[in-house]
């Protein structure tokens, strides 16, 4: 789920900027480009740990601004099918739930839910119940991510709790 990778990423910086402060402009720049983005192919970003080198800039003639390119270490999150992980209920309705693991949205389908499981409508807030569970908004669950789409700028996931030791976890 969470990684270390090493990412380049290419900086466009204004002529004002130009001067004594370039590199603490540069650095700033590269945290709010990248930090809680999301990259198909490497996953959520997550913060960067390390920058590891800032190229040399190259003015683009027809705008004045400078191009750098730089490499950094960053953590990254890119679920994996099979894996399990503990997320936060967002939404509850007849046709499922959705659950936040960190930034990644995950949706449990009433027909991935324990056989004993029913959704209550009438239950205020809507929620799924058994006798000895209840799954409303803000529960917490434990869920294992049964498939994964990934597309260019964003990660959706599909995910059961019909297995063993997993739904909602009890604080005691």
């Amino acid at each position: 789920m969470f990684f270390l990778r090493q990412l380049n990423h290419t900086i466009l910086l204004h002529p004002s900027y130009f001067g004594a402060q370039l590199e603490d402009y540069l650095r700033q720049k590269l945290y709010e480009d990248v930090e809680g983005t999301c990259s198909g192919k490497h996953g959520y970003i997550i913060a960067v740990i390390k920058i590891d080198s800032i190229g040399e800039g190259k003015v683009l003639p027809s705008t004045g601004q400078a191009r750098f390119r730089t490499t950094y270490t960053a953590v990254v999150m890119k679920p994996f099918k099979g894996e399990v992980v503990d997320g936060r209920v967002v939404n509850v309705n007849k046709m499922g739930f959705f659950a936040m693991v960190g930034p990644l949205q995950v949706f449990v389908s009433s027909h991935l839910v324990h056989a004993d499981m029913k959704f209550d409508p009438n239950a205020s807030p809507p929620c799924y119940r058994s006798n000895d569970e209840i799954i409303q908004k803000d529960s917490k669950v434990r869920i294992q991510i049964v498939g994964c789409r990934v597309e260019a700028n964003d990660i959706f996931a599909i995910g059961t709790i019909k297995k063993d030791f997993l739904g909602q976890i009890r604080e005691d």
